[in-house]
């Protein structure tokens, strides 16, 4: 019965955890243009490109309880075409998202058997973004561990859980009954790794198992008198010992359930972020806010293509930046709504986005070296996070307010995401 591990750290911002959740269970669960097994799958892809196994493992169990082909697990081989043409952009979001161009929406929309429609692009572009910024936040606030699907988290609150430090609002405490409805919301239901083998192992067995001894019966009446080695199929040789199958097989179980192996769900793995090249003011690389901003533009956009989605995520980017940030502001000397904007600005700057009313000298007045080392790990390449560098950056600050900090790096660089790709498909669009 305890919160799964995410919503575990969310719940130290009760009113943001609720908005979180609304977002997730409709971009996950509710009416949309993707399939639901084709979106866990996409899931799985983005979180892949960090190696998120904590993220990996969960939406593969979600995959099949939606009735998703278990032949998919195995790696981006043996999805359709249409789904493995997501990786490119996929990719880029997740690593470059200053790389994305029209031409790569073109390439996804074009007329073909293969071909994504609009409203099904979007949906897409807001889980990978989603996923890829949700991976940060699991790896920033130690949710991925070893113990498999259920990690406990390496990094304990040093207050109860069931005390709410969150500052969200002013006399409003947390209470048993908020707490009781974030355990049966929270983040998709979760099975330790060792169930999730088991399902995978019955799967295989009922769907492989009479696939691999259909062919072997063929290879024997092929092979009879041709000796015992009997030709190849897919690239494997198949005996007439029986038991050769049920090996491949249980090759087949390990490689797809071992959550360290994730190159199978992506292309291209050393493919990883490059700090953004500062260009001068007239290089057009630079993504300047007031020619496309997510309130002028993006929202109208992802709103009108995937319904009612714009307004959820536009509810969770506000939350996080009403979130109260009084005692984090004062241990800088600064006001919250300063600290606040000069983290959220100095993540954007990583990704090229720039705000011609913002005075960036702020950002090294305002974040001390370690607390910006560990912003830049956690939004960039939060797969080398670990908890050392959590216990290091701020150690008189309470735990709620390092979660407040990663929920920061969560919205920020998932807006960033959205902004790039957003103004790709306008300018396709146009």
């Amino acid at each position: 019965g305890r919160l799964e591990a995410v919503t575990q750290q969310m719940g130290y911002h009760p009113q943001y955890l609720d908005s979180f959740l609304k977002m997730q269970h409709y971009l996950m669960h509710m009416d949309g243009p993707l399939p639901f097994d084709c979106r866990h799958y996409i899931a799985i892809m983005a979180a892949a490109r960090h190696q998120c196994r904590y993220l990996v493992n969960l939406h593969m169990l979600q995959f099949l309880r939606a009735g998703g082909d278990p032949q998919w697990l195995r790696g981006l081989d043996f999805i359709p075409p249409k789904l493995r043409n997501l990786n490119e952009i996929n990719k880029i979001l997740a690593h470059r998202p200053w790389l994305i161009t029209k031409e790569h929406i073109e390439k996804l929309l074009k007329i073909s058997e293969w071909s994504w429609s609009l409203a099904e692009l979007v949906h897409a572009v807001v889980l990978l973004a989603h996923c890829h910024a949700l991976a940060s936040f699991v790896f920033g606030c130690g949710c991925e561990q070893d113990e498999g699907l259920g990690g406990r988290g390496s990094l304990k609150p040093s207050s109860p859980g069931n005390q709410c430090l969150c500052e969200a609002t002013t006399g409003n405490s947390c209470s048993q009954e908020l707490l009781r409805i974030n355990r049966k919301r929270s983040l998709d239901s979760c099975m330790e790794l060792d169930s999730l083998r088991e399902c995978m192992q019955r799967i295989h067995v009922e769907t492989e198992g009479r696939e691999e001894m259909r062919l072997l019966q063929q290879d024997r009446e092929e092979g009879e008198g041709q000796g015992v080695e009997v030709g190849v199929q897919g690239g494997t040789k198949h005996h007439s010992d029986p038991s050769a199958g049920l090996s491949l097989l249980a090759d087949t179980d390990r490689e797809v359930t071992d959550a360290t192996n994730l190159e199978c769900y992506m292309q291209d793995p050393d493919f990883g972020y490059q700090d953004f090249a500062r260009h001068d003011e007239d290089q057009t690389q630079v993504f300047r806010v007031q020619d496309y901003s997510w309130e002028d533009h993006g929202f109208s956009l992802v709103n009108r293509l995937y319904s009612d989605i714009g307004h959820l995520l536009d509810e969770k980017f506000r939350m996080v930046d009403g979130l109260q940030s009084s005692a984090m502001a004062k241990r800088q000397g600064c006001e919250p709504s300063v600290f606040k904007r000069g983290i959220w600005n100095y993540i954007h700057c990583m990704f090229g986005i720039r705000y011609d009313d913002y005075d960036y000298a702020e950002v090294n007045q305002l974040l001390e070296r370690m607390l910006k080392v560990y912003i830049k790990t956690v939004t960039c390449y939060p797969e080398k996070t670990n908890s050392e560098m959590f216990d290091r950056f701020w150690k008189q600050f309470k735990h709620s307010e390092k979660v407040h900090v990663n929920l920061l790096i969560l919205e920020a660089r998932m807006q960033a995401e959205l902004l790039y790709a957003l103004q790709a498909i306008t300018q396709y669009m146009v």
